[in-house]
């Protein structure tokens, strides 16, 4: 572990040393790229300078034990700094595992109302509405591209965009199918139904990613529409996009231009390629996800919503909070750092053995 990190080092050294070089500025994107890969690293540099002054502090501790006045506080010290060296220890093994190249980008999310009806669409808007809270909590920019409002509310299908820093790797844990538990407006008897939303968490595809043949695309052009088919706008501007060769079909209606709703959809199909790729290839390798936690997969149960014990409870790391409430107002910190957690210690141990 100490090579790597000496190396990681230097090279932090070097990147600080060639944005200290006036000739820098004159070529702005080598500065960005230099400037991003510089603060990749530089959390990992700052434990490690720490864990060396730790190492450090511990020699003197062992050399001031043999003075008989100081050997009680030498012990202490030695105690506590002990402690901190295997904490700092840990850390530094868990920021040297391979990162997912994912993890920085911005992603779309799509969620869809499943089994139970109207209310697994009224619960896939009230999905939409805690996520929106939590993007607002993050600084995150949000834009819808498309939805399909339900009968009764909510939505059958709403597809939107989250634009800001490492979203995909704080959002990831959400693909799957999200129950709920409560009863419904409609229900006279007060019986509680269970009713169940898919969320599907696609990291944005760049233009490097994925490269698309316009011979590959068919292209329709329709009028957009709301509710109950009513019209959003008098013009043609609502763009479907249909990739002939997987039949994946893509739809944006959000802006008012032709033009605009076509680049948001070709972003869009990218993505659903890009994500459509990553899958093949993780079957192609057995299986193994980038993440331990659970397969990314939109049918794979792994969350319960409780209304009348307001309780969550996430089943891939046997979770469960009681303040159900906090949960759908976006207060989803808590949960996706034990995510994140539980994740990282189980490529730790894959990573060991």
């Amino acid at each position: 572990m100490k090579e790597r990190l000496d190396i990681i080092q230097e090279r932090y050294n070097f990147l600080c040393d060639e944005l200290l070089k006036p000739e820098i500025y004159e070529d702005y994107k080598k500065m960005q790229t230099i400037s991003k890969e510089k603060n990749s690293i530089e959390g990992i540099v700052k434990a490690y300078k720490k864990y060396n002054q730790v190492i450090q502090d511990i020699l003197a501790a062992k050399e001031m034990s043999h003075d008989e006045e100081m050997r009680e506080f030498a012990l202490e010290e030695l105690d506590r700094l002990s402690k901190t060296k295997v904490e700092l220890e840990n850390k530094l093994k868990v920021m040297l595992l391979p990162k997912d190249p994912n993890d920085d980008k911005n992603v779309i999310v799509e969620i869809r109302g499943a089994a139970g009806g109207d209310e697994a669409n009224i619960f896939a808007g009230d999905l939409f509405r805690m996520y929106s809270k939590y993007a607002e909590r993050q600084g995150w920019k949000l834009e819808v591209t498309h939805e399909v409002i339900g009968e009764s509310g909510g939505y059958s299908q709403i597809e939107f965009m989250l634009n800001g820093e490492a979203v995909y790797s704080k959002l990831k844990y959400e693909s799957g199918a999200h129950r709920v538990q409560r009863v419904p407006e409609t229900e006279s008897q007060g019986r509680v139904h269970t009713s169940t939303a898919t969320v599907l968490v696609m990291p944005e595809a760049e233009e490097i990613d994925i490269e698309i043949k316009d011979s590959d695309i068919r292209v329709d052009i329709t009028r957009s529409s709301g509710a109950g088919g009513q019209c959003v706008n008098t013009t043609d501007s609502a763009v479907r996009l249909t990739h002939i060769p997987t039949n994946i079909v893509v739809y944006c209606q959000v802006e008012r231009s032709q033009i605009k709703n076509k680049e948001k959809a070709m972003q869009i199909l990218k993505t659903r390629l890009y994500d459509l790729r990553q899958r093949e290839q993780d079957e192609k390798l057995g299986n193994e996800r980038r993440s331990k936690i659970g397969t990314g997969d939109r049918a794979e149960k792994i969350r319960t919503y409780n209304y009348p014990q307001n309780r969550l409870t996430d089943h891939r790391i046997n979770y469960t909070v009681m303040h159900l409430d906090k949960i759908m107002e976006g207060d989803l910190e808590d949960l996706i750092e034990a995510l994140i957690a539980e994740d990282e210690r189980m490529r730790l141990e894959a990573d060991v053995q």
